[in-house]
């Protein structure tokens, strides 16, 4: 089936025909995303085009590190490894492939939000140049390092963590005790729990400070700057965070 292009001000959508509706949606909700990203950081990528495939293996095929990474991550959090950035494309999945994979609304809501993770994802890397994409060995070994801040930080600012709620709440009943910062395993689920206690303790502008490097100190130090605090005081703060999150469960 060959594929379709449409517009919006800042992307292109790249679909098969017949997925319109899907393509118009995401291009809604980065036209969106954008602005705010915009109010918070002065730029934001644009003439960016979102690639919807409609098979897990053609998005698979697409990008080899991504099975990689779900791979590392935890069975809990490998459904929302459903697309990949590049400095100029976001893949991921059409709607209708998006929600075969979701296990519940706060899942579903997650999932439809993966294209605007993926930009929010964008976004910080076009403002840390040792955030990838680019990708390649050596960026995807500092990935895994930082999974928790890259995954976390794509959450936080395209304003999606009480949607994996569900996810953290089955982590912490099916899983051991989470290191901290969280794992490549548990990125995707815990590394928004990072900047909402971030947020609460530090404010925004902490959020900020913490996506803008990567120190080669590591992310230990990286937490002690943005939190003004010892890593042994970040740490109990942030678990009782995580167990109250569990505890409230998904959103109805």
């Amino acid at each position: 089936m060959p594929w379709t292009e449409t517009d919006s001000l800042s992307f292109t959508a790249r679909f098969e025909e017949g997925d319109e509706e899907c393509a118009e949606r995401t291009l809604d909700d980065l036209e969106d995303l954008r602005l705010r990203l915009e109010d918070r950081f002065e730029s934001a990528p644009g003439g960016i085009t979102v690639i919807l495939h409609p098979h897990s293996a053609w998005l698979s095929a697409a990008h080899p590190f991504l099975p990689a990474a779900r791979i590392a991550s935890a069975p809990a959090g490998r459904r929302y490894l459903a697309g990949w950035a590049t400095q100029t494309e976001l893949h991921t999945l059409t709607d209708s492939a998006l929600e075969r994979r979701a296990a519940g609304p706060d899942s579903r809501r997650a999932l439809l939000g993966t294209s605007c993770r993926l930009y929010a994802q964008l976004t910080l890397a076009s403002h840390n140049e040792r955030m990838p994409p680019p990708w390649g060995p050596r960026t995807f070994s500092r990935y895994l390092r930082w999974a928790w801040l890259i995954e976390g930080g794509a959450q936080y600012y395209a304003g999606q963590y009480a949607d994996f709620r569900a996810a953290v709440l089955r982590r912490m009943t099916e899983g051991g005790k989470p290191s901290f910062p969280p794992s490549p395993r548990d990125a995707i689920i815990l590394g928004g729990s990072v900047f909402e206690l971030l947020e609460e303790e530090r404010g925004k502008a902490a959020c900020d400070l913490l996506v803008s490097r990567l120190p080669k100190a590591g992310p230990g130090a990286a937490l002690e700057t943005a939190f003004d605090a010892d890593l042994r005081d970040i740490e109990p703060a942030w678990r009782e965070h995580v167990a109250e999150i569990a505890s409230s469960g998904p959103r109805r």
